[in-house]
């Protein structure tokens, strides 16, 4: 579809010296405009004096007794009134339904004063009709001075002022969210609104604030002749599986496409153009978040002393925003990288100085290295804490590949150090985040995370009073390295679009979602459970590409269509990289007392005999003995195939 440039208005057509002189009225000082407004009120008082003695007598005179009586009469009346109730207080430019109720307040105290004086006092020459014809001649044009000055300043000056490319405008949705969000379009000079779209077919072809209302039916066909641009969507409401069946609709127009954010995101009353956003990846998943249980919920948290390892990271920040909102004794956030610790560490205080959160919950940040045993004993010995969510790792798969030393001491030695700790200080539950890349892993990254379940699992065996549980699941939305901010960022510099292989496909979760299942998964735990959260249908990554080029009102430059905006390159899979994820080693997962919570039947090896390896990978490790490494972890982990991609044996090149 062709983009209309600079759309060319009927306000376009006003003289440059009458729109020099509008800007320069507009950029006086506050004080100077209530001077004005005060003054052209005055005027429009007498010409409303004028007019109702014509109407009233049939004859026009622009001055005798009766009419200098009743601008006497009117002029000691209505300015201390406009002064008193603060009409002159409004800002014009915003001038709506909250103006012209002042207008009226005032008006009908000015309408019952002037009938006194006028209808039942009673002046000499003055018809007695006057003391309401006046009032109410006077409202009629006080209201049509502030909507011609709002339309001066909003529409006149602020087109002019802006030298944009001016976006035509749909809005889907005509409740009352895509009201608001007309009006302020209106103050926001980039914009013309040419209607409104909305799937009840009772309003097609009605009017909405002056403007129609197309049926979503009639779409496409709309698009076409309006020569649209962009369509807002209106519909903060509307569940996940229904905003993706609209928007899937939408990404095939060719326009560009941004939303409102959901609806317990919007405070009531104050929707505006601010408030929209690009669609994401969340909008598309089609599937509505189950609301979590708060017998789960709070069971491992509420009143009681939490950690998170990890803290500063994408999951642990999370964690820690909803452990806060639940209401611990105290939570300690232990995290290695300083600045990740500091942010997510101001961020919790100061939303619970906000009120946010509850102010009495002790926060502590320990800055720690937790491949280390002797300081992850000390700060769990210090604490004792009752619950600890274990999120540290490294997680960037290509990095883990190169660096598998780094790799496999952070994720697999910190989690038999805290695992260990956590059992001799008697914490009663530890909860490990797993990674749906340890199934049948082809990489560094998920095989040293199957041998973290493993530890918890093979400790859970042997009886401990630690109820160790993990929980696997695959990809969270806008995490640190995620594949949209990435691919959002290339189409904003105008491509090319890079993936990795046109067929890889994958699971995704949005973050909040993940930290609650994550909490409630753990409070079901009796010991060595391995908890796989419901992932939903996984999406191919070529087509995510697709959707997101044409939301945003671009075409895909393919060979079908070699005059596209934006091209897609494959640059192969990175070492360790798989086309499909797993989230089962074996099958039949037993279902669990939480709709999108499963629990995994999967064998482990002994405690004894892991322990055992564990020192040797301890000392391969610290010797920086790398292939020795890799050996022993291809010991642990037999289904660790580090040359396949996946089950069609997709090899890496």
């Amino acid at each position: 579809m062709k983009k209309i440039r600079n759309c060319k208005l009927p306000m376009d057509k006003v003289s440059p010296a009458i729109m020099a002189g509008l800007s320069a009225v507009s950029n006086v000082d506050r004080r100077a405009k209530k001077i004005i407004a005060f003054l052209v009120d005055s005027l429009i008082c007498a010409a409303a004096i004028w007019l109702a003695f014509s109407l009233r007598l049939g004859d026009w005179q622009l001055w005798n007794a009766p009419i200098r009586n009743v601008l006497i009469a009117s002029f000691m009346i209505w300015p201390p009134i406009f002064l008193a109730l603060g009409v002159y207080r409004s800002i014009f430019r915003f001038a709506g339904s909250g103006t012209i109720t002042d207008l009226a307040r005032a008006i009908s105290i000015f309408l019952f004063l002037m009938t006194l004086i006028v209808t039942v006092i009673g002046l000499p020459g003055v018809p007695r009709t006057l003391g309401i014809l006046v009032p109410i001649l006077f409202f009629l044009a006080l209201v049509v001075s502030r909507i011609v000055v709002r339309y001066i300043i909003s529409d006149l000056l602020g087109q002019r002022a802006f030298g944009g490319e001016t976006k035509r405008v749909l809005i889907y949705g005509a409740g009352s969210a895509g009201q608001q969000l007309a009006l302020s379009t209106r103050h926001y000079p980039g914009m013309y609104l040419l209607g409104f779209v909305d799937d009840d077919r009772r309003l097609r072809g009605q009017r909405l604030d002056g403007s129609p209302v197309y049926h979503s039916g009639d779409l496409a066909a709309q698009v076409e002749r309006l020569g649209v641009t962009d369509i807002l969507l209106a519909v903060p409401s509307m569940s996940r599986s229904k905003r993706k069946s609209i928007v899937n609709e939408l990404k095939s127009l060719g326009v560009h496409v941004q939303t409102l954010p959901q609806i317990q995101d919007i405070v009531a009353g104050k929707v505006s153009i601010a408030d929209l956003r690009e669609v994401e990846v969340d909008d598309l998943l089609g599937r509505d978040a189950v609301a979590p249980n708060d017998l789960l919920m709070g069971r491992t948290i509420l009143g009681k002393t939490v950690m998170v390892t990890g803290a500063g990271g994408s999951i642990g920040s999370e964690l820690c925003r909803q452990i806060m909102a639940i209401g611990p004794q105290r939570l300690i956030l232990v995290e290695m990288t300083e600045f990740a610790l500091y942010k997510i560490e101001q961020e919790l205080r100061e939303n619970a100085a906000a009120g946010i959160f509850r102010s009495y919950i002790e926060i502590y940040p320990e800055l720690i290295n937790t491949t280390a045993a002797r300081p992850v004993s000390s700060v769990i010995g210090a604490y004792c804490p009752d619950t600890i969510f274990h999120a540290a790792a490294y997680k960037h798969v290509p990095l883990v590949e190169h660096n598998p030393i780094s790799g496999m001491g952070n994720n697999i030695l910190s989690t038999r150090n805290l695992v260990e700790a956590a059992e001799q200080h008697n914490v009663a539950h530890f909860i490990l985040i797993s990674t749906d890349k340890a199934v049948r892993p082809t990489n560094v990254m998920g095989a040293s995370k199957r041998v973290c379940e493993q530890i918890l699992q093979a400790k859970a065996k042997v009886g401990s009073k630690t109820r160790f549980s993990m929980v696997r699941f695959g990809n969270v939305l806008g995490s640190s390295g995620s594949v949209v901010p990435r691919f959002k960022e290339q189409i904003a510099s105008g491509g090319p679009v890079t993936l990795t292989h046109r067929d890889i496909i994958r699971y995704f979760m949005t973050i909040p979602e993940a930290a609650q299942l994550v909490i409630q998964a753990g409070s079901m735990a009796q010991g060595g459970e391995v908890f796989v959260l419901d992932m939903g249908k996984p999406v191919k990554i070529y087509d995510l590409a697709c959707t997101l080029i044409n939301l945003s009102g671009l075409t895909v430059r393919d060979d079908d269509n070699p005059d596209g905006d934006i091209a897609i390159e494959e640059i192969g899979l990175r070492p360790g990289e798989k086309l499909f994820e797993e989230l089962l080693i074996g099958e039949n997962p037993m279902p669990t007392n939480h709709l999108r919570i499963m629990q995994a039947r999967e064998g482990h090896m002994p405690w004894q005999e892991l322990s055992a390896a564990l020192e040797r990978l301890e000392a391969h490790v610290q010797s920086g003995d790398r292939a020795a490494a890799l050996s022993l972890l291809r010991d642990l982990v037999p289904e660790y195939q580090p040359n396949a991609n996946n089950a069609k044996g997709v090899a890496i090149a």
